[in-house]
């Protein structure tokens, strides 16, 4: 039974990792050569308003829901019944994890792309 608890946890952990060691900060760096500063914040308030329309808590909730059920299912696999429990619990903290974490970047993808739409150099 120990080599099934361990398992467990390995791919536990695993997917954790995916969702914990994604990419660090998101923010936008540009080529300020020529570029009126006051404005370039402006244009960043503006172009964040569009990116506040990304689903965040949505696309974590799916997740959340995709996540409990894989976990639910490994942790049945090795573990039957408790396993299935302590698998969708993990399942559902990774899966919420890894929704937010794409939901963020997909925010920062909307302000660069608005930012590069209104000529800055973005560099990252």
């Amino acid at each position: 039974m120990h080599r099934h608890s361990l398992a467990l946890l390995s791919v536990t952990f695993l997917l954790g990792g995916c969702a914990a060691f994604g990419p660090g900060d998101d923010r936008v760096i540009i080529d300020t050569r020529g570029v009126d500063i006051e404005q370039y914040y402006d244009d960043l308030m503006e172009c964040s308003v569009f990116a506040d329309e990304v689903p965040v808590g949505k696309e974590t909730a799916k997740s959340t829901v995709a996540g409990a059920a894989v976990g639910s299912a490994v942790g049945a696999i090795f573990a039957g019944g408790k396993g299935a429990a302590k698998g969708g619990g993990a399942g559902a903290v990774t899966g919420a994890a890894r929704g937010s974490s794409e939901a963020k970047r997909e925010q920062s993808r909307v302000i660069k792309t608005c930012l590069r739409g209104r000529g800055y150099k973005v560099l990252n």
